[in-house]
């Protein structure tokens, strides 16, 4: 039995979930084109599970897969959204809810994942935040429990969007490629380079991740381009 999300009484500054409160937007129309893309990139196998990351901070991934998730569930699909980054977590910001327990308390702590579930006002989205920071993140996401916590709530879920640090950064994302059926790299045009989604590519490809496409944030639209988002193949 999943839980009400536990509101906070403050708004710390939540990201944008533009799906949600401007449906009708050209941005909007952008993230559900990135999910049309997802379903349509299953040519061999289901697209379940889909992990967002890259190469460097602040390209926007955690608005982006905050926003992909609601796409999601706004096609009537249960879906569920995971704060993997258990260094630097934002889900509980985004949404306006606590961090006191969530997948690093059902790591470590043995507490039966559906607890840690939360609702959110969003039909058909439910939300699983990171829980309180480890010493050892990597070694978290990369046991066994983990592997195994990702068949039980694919077993529930319809969709699972995972949310995860920069490629570059840390490890993470490269230990979490291999139990997700797909992997979106995001990236700010404005502030990353080309050489660091290179780089991204190259780190998650030595993973054996299947990388379905790249996210280009900020895109300067031009008179011919009405997109704000763009996403495309990885080749």
């Amino acid at each position: 039995m999943f839980k009400k999300k536990n509101k906070l009484e403050y708004i710390s500054d939540p990201r944008q979930l533009i799906v949600h409160n401007d449906p009708k937007s050209p941005i909007s129309e952008q993230y559900r084109t990135i999910r049309t893309n997802i379903i349509f990139s299953a040519v061999d196998k289901e697209m379940k599970t889909i992990l967002l990351t890259s190469g460097a901070p602040n390209a926007g991934k955690s608005t982006t897969a905050a926003n992909v998730a609601i796409a999601f569930a706004q096609t009537g699909k249960k879906t569920l959204l995971i704060d993997c980054d258990l260094r630097r977590p934002t889900m509980h910001y985004t949404f306006e809810t606590t961090n006191t327990n969530g997948l690093s308390s059902a790591i470590v702590n043995d507490i039966n994942i559906q607890e840690l579930i939360e609702l959110t006002d969003i039909h058909n989205l439910h939300l699983l935040t990171a829980g309180p920071i480890p010493p050892n993140p990597a070694e978290l996401l990369q046991s066994f429990k983990m592997k195994n916590l990702m068949k039980t709530l694919e077993a529930n879920f319809d969709f699972i969007i995972v949310d995860t640090p920069p490629a570059l950064s840390v490890a993470d994302a490269s230990i979490l490629s291999d139990i997700v059926d797909g992997v979106l790299i995001v990236t700010n045009t404005k502030t990353n380079s080309r050489d660091e989604l290179r780089k991204t590519k190259e780190s998650l490809q030595k993973a054996n991740a299947n990388i379905l496409g790249i996210v280009l944030n900020n895109k300067k639209m031009t008179t011919r381009d009405s997109y704000y988002y763009y996403y495309g193949g990885d080749k």
